[in-house]
Order: C-alpha cells, then sequence, then structure tokens
C-alpha cells in the first residue's frame, strides 16, 4: 500500500503534493517523495556532527604545564583556558588550551566559575605541532590536587 501527499490547489482541486521553486526565473514543479523528504531529515542532522580536526596537535604525547590562569573564555565551539608558565629563564610565557565543546565540558562538572583568573594550575594537553605556545587541552589539576579531563 502506497501512501501520498496531498494538496489543494485552487485551479486543479486535489493533486499529489508539490513543491514549486524558481529556477531561471521559471516556475518548476518538484514531486516530493518519501525518499528526498527521508533523506533531508537525515542529512540536516549529520552536518551537525562535523568537527573540525586536530591534526594541528601532537595527539600521541602529552605536554606538562604549571602556571596560572590569565584568561578563560567559555564560547562555542570551545572553551578556552589562558594559562601564564614560567620558561625557567624569568620569562612568562602565555599559552592558548583548547578545552572541550561548552557541553562536554559541563558535562564533566566544570562551571564557568570553576577556573578563575590567578588560580594556580597544571594541565596535560596536546602541543601544537608548529611549537606555538598552544595545545589542545587534556586534563586540568587544580589546588584541591585533583586531576579531571577537560576535554
Amino acid at each position: 500500500m502506497r501512501t501520498y501527499l496531498y494538496e489543494i490547489d485552487s485551479e486543479a482541486g486535489i493533486v499529489p503534493a508539490t513543491h514549486k521553486c524558481l529556477f531561471g526565473g521559471k516556475v518548476l514543479k518538484l514531486h516530493i517523495s518519501r525518499t528526498l523528504c527521508a533523506l533531508a531529515f537525515i542529512a540536516v542532522p549529520l552536518t551537525s556532527l562535523a568537527h573540525h580536526s586536530h591534526g594541528n596537535y601532537d595527539l600521541l604525547n602529552y605536554k606538562h604545564l604549571d602556571g596560572t590562569v590569565n584568561k578563560v573564555i567559555w564560547l562555542n565551539p570551545h572553551v578556552w583556558v589562558y594559562l601564564s608558565v614560567d620558561d625557567g629563564q624569568g620569562t612568562t610565557e602565555t599559552w592558548a588550551l583548547e578545552g572541550g565543546g561548552i557541553n562536554a565540558v559541563m558535562s564533566r562538572g566544570w562551571t564557568k566559575e570553576s577556573l578563575q583568573i590567578g588560580d594556580p594550575i597544571s594541565v596535560r594537553c596536546h602541543a601544537l605541532r608548529d611549537g606555538a605556545n598552544g595545545c589542545l587541552l587534556g586534563y586540568v589539576k587544580t589546588e584541591d590536587g585533583v586531576e579531571r579531563e577537560y576535554d
């Protein structure tokens, strides 16, 4: 048994459902099938699963950093933590640490108040391959000594 969608056309009466669109100055009638509708409902959510690559990070090794939080930004698509780190020669460097998405970070128990400017923390992260001061944040250890995932 087949199921069809119908619409009421003021000139033709009850007819199979169509979608009208402009193309080259002409109105085309495209029949809407169940298959096309199903594909549209599947395709739209799949695009939301798309994500950028982490290929710019060395994902095989962790870098350990100890420093002081100097900025935290909760902004889609990722939370960013900026860390002031002593380079061992008396100079302070700022590291940009890319955390997980806001929902992922919150699901691990982090809040906007968890990390504050001036907090001393230790992190394990995947450094940028080009040697710049940036990391994909993996784990954060706060003053309480507990290390938790931040990705």
